[in-house]
């Protein structure tokens, strides 16, 4: 016990040392945010922040877990920030869902998460400078792209100013916890199609009811004692219920990405991505002349979907992913080249990759 009461203390001084240095950092903070305002430059830099993690990484001798430090660092920059202004996020809602949660993942816990009922609100939201960025998803590990999201880059001058991978796990809900209590499954249609199998297995007899969202049906299982819910962990807590069945998902691995949008442009970091959109000429062969362009300079293409342009029957825009960012010499080529092959060019942004 004196052995234990000696650590504790021990502990307790280097609390007291963390405590003194947070507010010495926010200090510091504060005096950037001023400098920043009076140059009109924008308070929250992804790259600043990614650069800051892999650095505290890289020096890091340990026993503390690397996968723990940007979680407590992104608490801290985010309560810094708040201290400089309250940033805005405007996210796909309602609260509860997964977009949700990629918001907090990204922007911590002192940022304003404002809940909106789709996409379009949420690049309206950005646009017009109501919220700084937007969270929206993009893309899901086994039930493919968003279109809606892709289609809003159409029109949009927003920019791609991060991206964020979450682990997606379903799970099983209600107000007693107990399997028997269900009359009906309530969730969206893709979690819904994600948990195929263990609802047929499972559940042959109950009615599966298809919502907007996760959180919607963890809202109607929390006002009906019948009804249950497919959803998040985060809408377990949010709306009172109680698991009955953990990861119910027919599949591991299952991921989703979600973009970040504002107007900032981000830095290079050294590990990044650039997302474009581009349309090519109605002959032979000139979808692949203006993607040999990458190929040439060595650059990965790590996604390309097609859609219809809306503008003119049988036209299609393509949505292109690659490795790098515009600063790095063999991209500024390729784009450069590439350019030349196609009617359309619009760079959606380079931004720092997520981590899966």
């Amino acid at each position: 016990m004196e052995r234990l009461d000696e650590l504790r203390k021990q502990i307790d001084v280097i609390d007291e040392q963390i405590l003194k240095l947070l507010n010495k950092r926010a200090e510091l903070a504060i005096e950037i945010g001023k400098i920043k305002k009076a140059q009109n430059k924008p308070l929250y830099v992804p790259s600043r922040e990614k650069a800051i993690y892999e650095r505290l990484k890289a020096i890091n001798s340990g026993p503390f877990p690397d996968e723990y430090i940007k979680n407590v660092f992104r608490e801290i920059i985010s309560a810094s920030l708040s201290l400089e202004e309250v940033q805005k996020i405007a996210y796909l809602g309602p609260e509860g869902t997964f977009t949700h949660l990629a918001g907090i993942k990204h922007f911590g816990l002192a940022a304003k998460l404002i809940p909106l009922s789709n996409i379009s609100d949420v690049f309206e939201y950005v646009e017009k400078k109501r919220c700084t960025y937007g969270v929206i998803p993009i893309e899901n590990s086994l039930e493919g792209v968003v279109n809606h999201t892709l289609d809003m880059f159409m029109d949009s001058n927003l920019k791609i100013c991060g991206e964020v991978y979450l682990e997606v796990s379903h799970h099983l809900m209600n107000l007693s916890g107990n399997f028997d209590d269900i009359k009906k499954i309530y969730s969206h249609p893709h979690a819904i199609a994600q948990c195929r199998k263990w609802l047929s297995k499972n559940a042959r007899r109950i009615t599966v009811v298809e919502v907007e969202s996760t959180a919607k049906a963890a809202e109607i299982a929390k006002k009906d004692a019948s009804v249950a819910a497919i959803a998040s962990e985060m809408a377990e807590i949010h709306y009172g219920l109680k698991i009955v069945e953990k990861s119910i998902e027919d599949f591991t691995n299952n991921f989703t990405r979600f973009l970040v949008i504002g107007y900032t442009e981000s830095a290079r970091t050294g590990n990044d991505k650039t997302s474009i959109m581009f349309s090519v000429a109605h002959r032979a062969g000139s979808l692949y002349e203006a993607l040999r362009a990458f190929a040439k300079q060595n650059i990965n293409m790590t996604k390309i979907e097609s859609r219809p342009s809306k503008r003119k029957a049988w036209e299609y825009i393509f949505y292109v992913d690659i490795d790098g960012h515009i600063m790095d010499e063999n991209v500024k080529i390729a784009l450069d080249n590439f350019s030349k092959n196609v009617n359309i060019l619009k760079i959606l942004g380079s931004y720092p990759k997520g981590e899966k």
